[in-house]
């Protein structure tokens, strides 16, 4: 797991969701998310069916954030799980050995250690920036990715108003995977800018490999 995981903003056009997260898919992402907190229950089937095929068709995995039972449904690759949703021991037991379990662990060490104990496949830490999408504090010190590379063996994930610029200091400490929403859906109504981000975002990596 190494790269842009792309997560999905809460948009109820299903038609130009699916138009850019392809735009996104077509130029390299790791992980494809879906997340859509106020979406209806028929809504976020129908979103999260059309997502998954676009997921397989581009060969990337396809989590779904908080909803374990519509992960069983469609045969999701896996489920990201928060603070309040299910413990990540929980989650495992549940879905078995070979699906994906992502933890939101926020700035906390202790959170991370918890979910390795639990069996997750990665952790995520953050917020480390201020979010267009999600309200939370921004207290994450950039060194906690430097702590869990040293102290846990799973992949590093790292959140909260990630741009390619402000990333770059995270992806130079180790960080996996960058999750990003509004910089990359956030260009959605403009023609080349969801591929500059991406791409940006990609060569983040590249260029980390090479140092």
């Amino acid at each position: 797991m190494r790269g842009l995981y792309l997560v999905t903003p809460n948009w109820d056009d299903t038609d130009r969701l699916l138009d850019v997260s392809e735009q996104a898919l077509q130029e390299g992402v790791a992980l494809l998310q879906y997340r859509h907190k106020s979406a209806e229950a028929d809504q976020r089937r129908e979103q999260a069916g059309a997502l998954l095929a676009l997921a397989r068709k581009y060969g990337v995995p396809f989590i779904i954030n908080d909803f374990l039972e519509l992960c069983e449904e469609l045969d999701a690759d896996g489920v990201h799980v928060g603070g309040t949703d299910a413990s990540v021991a929980q989650v495992r037991a549940r879905l078995g050995a070979d699906k994906l379990v992502g933890a939101s662990c926020y700035g906390d060490m202790a959170l991370a250690r918890t979910a390795e104990a639990g069996g997750a496949s990665y952790v995520a830490f953050g917020g480390f920036y201020p979010s267009l999408v999600k309200k939370y504090p921004v207290t994450t010190p950039l060194d906690i990715v430097l702590q869990a590379k040293r102290e846990i063996r799973l992949p590093c994930v790292v959140i909260g108003g990630m741009t390619p610029a402000n990333a770059a200091p995270l992806v130079a400490r180790g960080a996996d995977m960058v999750a990003a929403i509004s910089s990359v859906f956030g260009n959605g109504h403009q023609a080349d800018a969801v591929d500059i981000a991406v791409q940006q975002f990609n060569l983040l990596f590249a260029q980390a490999g090479d140092a």
